[in-house]
């Protein structure tokens, strides 16, 4: 268990520099938001089977897989209009899981270490999806000008 743990670990770091780097793919990144959402099911199933925990447990569980979901229908957009309208949905989404990540802390039901890395990777999803959204719509054609220059 704890070798595998090391292992995933040196895995996002390794995600964690391509990103850096500017090498990630769509795939690398689809991938990679799919194993957030993996990691969300299971916190999800280990918190405690109380009401309150119940209820944000199942806002994690949506806004949290719904993340990769919407990247999904981003990356397969028929233009870039629908690109960045689909990957502000995924902003959206990885912003509000992050908002019931906090909110399991702030009520204790969870403990902050355990909820650490997941915090860390939902806010680096969320600046690389920030990132390409500002760069779609700097990419986005502008009219040309033609000028007279005789």
């Amino acid at each position: 268990m704890i070798a595998d743990r090391g292992v995933r670990i040196a895995e996002r770091k390794d995600a964690s520099s391509r990103v850096a780097d500017g090498v990630m793919s769509t795939e690398d990144f689809r991938r990679r938001t799919f194993q957030f959402g993996i990691r969300v099911v299971r916190l999800v199933q280990s918190l405690p089977k109380t009401d309150s925990a119940r209820v944000i447990g199942n806002q994690l569980l949506r806004s949290g897989t719904a993340v990769g979901a919407n990247y999904r229908a981003a990356a397969r957009g028929r233009s870039r209009a629908d690109f960045i309208a689909k990957m502000g949905i995924v902003e959206e989404e990885c912003d509000e899981a992050l908002y019931w990540i906090d909110m399991l802390v702030e009520l204790e039901l969870i403990g902050v270490s355990r909820l650490r890395d997941l915090r860390t990777e939902a806010n680096e999803i969320l600046s690389i999806v920030v990132a390409s959204i500002r760069t779609a719509r700097r990419n986005i054609k502008q009219p040309v000008r033609y000028t007279d220059r005789a």
